[in-house]
């Protein structure tokens, strides 16, 4: 039985560094063992850093991956609301929309 996915505002509020599993395979609507299999295989969409025994990734890049990241050149965060976004992603976009227009007039 697989886990249920995060939600955008779930990813979003993150701590930097984040535990293979469940965190990042349950961003990505993944398994366990399909996690651990596609980290093992070096097919996983984000770089997993090794500490110990412990596998991790930095919430930046899954923030990158899912297209939730500030893009490199000062473009603010990739947000569509669809007819499938529910309530919470509409609500982090929202969110995240009026954090830039904020600090835009405030320049």
């Amino acid at each position: 039985m697989t886990a249920p996915a995060l939600t955008i505002a779930e990813i979003l509020d993150l701590p930097a560094v984040v535990p293979l599993w469940p965190t990042v395979g349950r961003a990505l609507s993944l398994s366990e063992s399909t996690t651990y299999q596609l980290a093992a295989e070096d097919r996983l969409p984000i770089e997993v850093i090794r500490m110990g025994r412990r596998r991790v990734a930095r919430t930046i890049d899954l923030h990158r991956f899912l297209r939730l990241a500030p893009e490199e050149n000062g473009a603010g965060p990739a947000c569509e609301a669809g007819p499938s976004a529910g309530s919470d992603e509409e609500a982090a976009c929202e969110a995240a929309s009026s954090v830039e227009q904020s600090a835009a007039t405030s320049k």
